[in-house]
């Protein structure tokens, strides 16, 4: 090694790498909002997207299994590099010069890990294979790719290389180049020979460069050309630390940006297959190497075709028609219920493969091929009755069983059913014995249909969501939250991870003196001696904040202010439990200090209050809070962020703020100098509404006399009810309906209001003007409506 590299490097290193870049080189990434990409996780099998990469900071976090980190751990975890690997690999991508504290500058080649110098000893060979495919030894290999439809260009397109019939051209050509005979080895180009020499591992044959997602040459696959030869007709790399045959397929490389475009991928037998699939405008279609295709290659494409329960794609398989091709297709079958996503299989009628196809019929047929898939269901159980007689009892019998366990395998329960009937009808046997079949396979009790099993819902705490949202101001926002963060200890943080979060924090050098980015957060990682708090450390750092806008100091005032406010009421609550518990006679001392220590605290939570609703009024927010509302001049910052008393639930079992308007304080009132109650609203107060006043609903009235002048005694009518005085149940008499009738009322209509009542009285004999006021044109008693 060349020295340990500098660490100005290294930050120079994550600083200038797009995370987003190298991961979405290994896993289809899809926007999840607040500027957070997600995708299935590398590091397990999931069926839900769980894998949280956050551009803006350079790092990543899976929430089902806990791996996180920046674009270093990344590459460390998914090739199996060491930290000095993984910086040199990034280093070269972004071309910068690593120094080393030791030696200077790395000489070339020479501080290079493993992976490193196996990958160039690779490419050198490929560039040495592809100049020999143009000499004349490598005249049958030329032949053979034209006999196939493939010209100069697409070889010189697919990397097509010749190994010449020597036993040691290519171990010699590397010897030059500076690689030692344990790296040849090592990388499975040459092997060592019963006399201690160095040989080649591929002699007099056609080769194709086997390229891993990142498109890094790894491995190569040969066939052989002459029949004289010996060996298998295929050979391909063993395994070498850096290709392994069952998680690698041959043009990924190319094909993984449309397979994450379309969500499909064409799955092919040969490495001819994929280039004539290529060449015939089906760019998805790759093939395995030197082995079937197993669960590997499965959690390799699931990733790039974001294969969760929300987002399915389609798989579609390719095989021969003959005996081979059909039990590859029932081995796939097998295989199929690891994919979410919809599974197909396409069959050349003739048994030819996508290459012979295309030669024969051209690249239209190649395309109709694909088009004409089936579901792999369906062909799995044609080919098991094919087998058997269905025109006797036993043949359908035996048939019934033997397709029983595909139909129990099939991952979506609500095609069952389906299957079972049209199973029982190609069987012409009723649904009852075919289904009874079915149930017995799949060896247990299943749930009704269309009922989900029950999910526990977790839900936070309001305090516990206030430390994680100060913890992630930190994290994310280090020059925002500065010294306020930096000012309250581990101690207000009652959940134990989130107190050893910040005292990690502490040790990376504190919040005020650090900077936003990958290097800040792996210092408080690496400071964080507890694994759960390392993780926790990746999740706040991608979890995005609970503001929709971005934050302010405002926010971050009122977040640690709501901080401190959960700590305080803790004690508050404390000490007044030990003050229940003295008697303030024989404890009197004691009891003074407990209840100045009470007073104190509760004079910091008032202020603490007032702070965490942005400084509205401290009278006003006691009222709002004892009302269950948030007060006013809480801003949308106060509602994300859950301080407010009242929550709301979300999709999912988490609990969400709610802002709330405060109720307005009850009106108060007063006498003026004459002594009449006033006051701001008027037709709010319920004594002074009066009958026939006028009432305000929603909508203030401006500041009126509270007070109506008192109404004139009535006296009672001659005639009039004496138990009634003042005419209340006094009912026109007919001659005043019919007189009413006659001023254009419709005749029987019913009265709706008793001051018309009173308007439609007969006047009074004794009284001047018949009971109305001279110079008056409305009743004596008469209250507008």
């Amino acid at each position: 090694m060349a020295g340990r590299i500098r660490d100005e490097d290294i930050a120079l290193v994550r600083e200038r790498t797009a995370i987003a870049d190298v991961i979405s080189e290994h896993v289809t990434l899809k926007s999840a909002g607040g500027g957070n990409l997600k995708g299935l996780c590398p590091f397990h099998d999931e069926k839900t997207a769980s894998f949280t990469v956050a551009p803006g900071r350079n790092v990543y976090f899976c929430h089902g299994c806990g791996a996180g980190g920046d674009a270093i751990k990344f590459l460390m975890d998914i090739d199996h590099l060491s930290f000095v690997e993984a910086v040199e690999r990034l280093a070269g991508r972004a071309s910068i010069q690593l120094r080393y504290a030791e030696a200077g500058p790395a000489p070339v080649r020479q501080g290079q890990g493993q992976r490193q110098r196996l990958v160039a000893a690779h490419v050198a060979a490929a560039e040495f294979y592809a100049e020999q495919l143009g000499t004349a030894p490598a005249q049958k290999a030329r032949e053979f790719l034209a006999e196939r439809g493939f010209d100069r260009a697409t070889a010189q397109q697919y990397g097509c290389g010749f190994a010449p019939d020597a036993w040691d051209h290519l171990a010699k050509h590397l010897r030059q180049k500076g690689y030692t005979p344990q790296e040849l080895i090592t990388a499975g180009l040459a092997r060592e020979a019963r006399s201690g020499s160095l040989i080649d591992r591929f002699r007099r044959r056609l080769l194709w460069p086997i390229k891993d997602l990142t498109g890094d040459v790894i491995g190569f696959g040969a066939r052989k050309l002459f029949d004289q030869d010996d060996g298998p007709k295929y050979l391909n790399t063993p395994e070498t630390p850096i290709y392994k045959k069952s998680h690698v397929l041959y043009g990924v490389d190319q094909a993984k940006r449309e397979i994450a475009k379309q969500g499909r991928v064409v799955i092919v037998e040969g490495y001819t297959d994929v280039m004539a699939c290529h060449l015939a405008d089906v760019p998805t279609a790759v093939a395995t190497c030197g082995t079937s295709f197993g669960s590997d290659h499965i959690g390799v494409l699931r990733r790039l075709l974001m294969d969760t329960d929300g987002f399915t794609g389609e798989i579609i398989f390719t095989f021969d028609g003959d005996a081979a091709g059909q039990k590859a297709a029932l081995r796939a079958f097998e295989e199929d219920q690891k994919f979410v996503g919809r599974t197909f299989i396409a069959v050349s009628p003739d048994s030819m493969d996508p290459c012979e196809l295309r030669l024969a019929k051209g690249d239209l047929a190649v395309r109709d091929l694909i088009a004409r898939r089936e579901p792999l269901v369906d062909f799995a159980l044609r080919q098991v009755l094919s087998r058997h007689d269905l025109d006797t009892v036993e043949g359908r019998v035996d048939a019934m069983r033997r397709a029983a366990p595909l139909v129990a395998k099939i991952k979506d329960r609500e095609k069952r059913p389906e299957y079972i009937r049209k199973l029982a009808g190609d069987l012409g046997m009723e649904i009852e014995p075919v289904q009874r079949a079915v149930v017995a396979a799949s060896g247990r009790a299943e749930p009704a249909p269309g009922r989900p099993a029950p999910v526990e819902s977790a839900v936070d705490s309001p305090q516990v969501m206030v430390e994680r949202e100060c913890l992630k101001l930190a994290l994310q926002m280090p020059a925002l939250a500065g010294p306020m963060f930096d000012a309250l200890g581990a101690d207000v943080y009652r959940h134990p991870i989130h107190a050893v979060v910040r005292e990690a924090i502490a040790a990376a050098g504190g919040a005020a003196a650090a900077a936003a980015g990958a290097v800040w957060i792996e210092g408080v990682r690496d400071a964080s001696g507890d694994l759960a708090a390392k993780a926790l450390v990746g999740e706040l750092a991608v979890e995005p904040l609970r503001l929709d806008t971005e934050p302010d100091p405002r926010y971050v005032s009122v977040a640690l202010a709501r901080l401190q406010l959960g700590s305080v009421a803790t004690r508050i609550r404390e000490l007044k439990s030990k003050v229940q518990r003295v008697n303030p006679v024989t404890s009197k001392d004691e009891y003074l200090a407990l209840a100045g220590e009470l007073f104190s605290l509760e004079q910091h939570a008032r202020a603490l209050r007032e702070q965490a609703v942005g400084g509205c009024d401290g009278a006003v927010q006691a009222q709002a809070e004892a009302a269950g509302r948030q007060a006013p001049g809480a801003g949308a910052g106060r509602a994300r962020l859950g301080l407010g008393p009242r929550l709301r639930r979300r999709r999912g079992g988490r609990h969400q703020p709610r802002a709330v308007a405060a109720r307005p304080a009850p009106a108060r009132l007063a006498r003026d100098p004459q002594g009449r109650l006033v006051g701001p609203r008027a037709g709010d107060h319920p004594r002074l509404g009066g009958r026939g006043a006028r009432r305000l609903r929603g909508r203030r009235r401006p500041a009126v006399p509270l007070h109506r002048p008192a109404r004139p005694r009535r006296r009672a009518r001659p005639g009039a009810d004496p138990g009634d005085p003042l005419g209340r149940l006094h009912r026109a008499p007919p001659a005043a309906r019919g007189r009413r009738r006659a001023r254009g009322g419709p005749a029987g209509e019913r009265r709706r209001r008793p001051d018309l009542d009173r308007a439609l009285r007969p006047r009074h004999p004794t009284r001047r003007g018949g009971g109305r006021r001279p110079g008056r044109g409305r009743p004596r008693h008469h209250h507008p409506a």
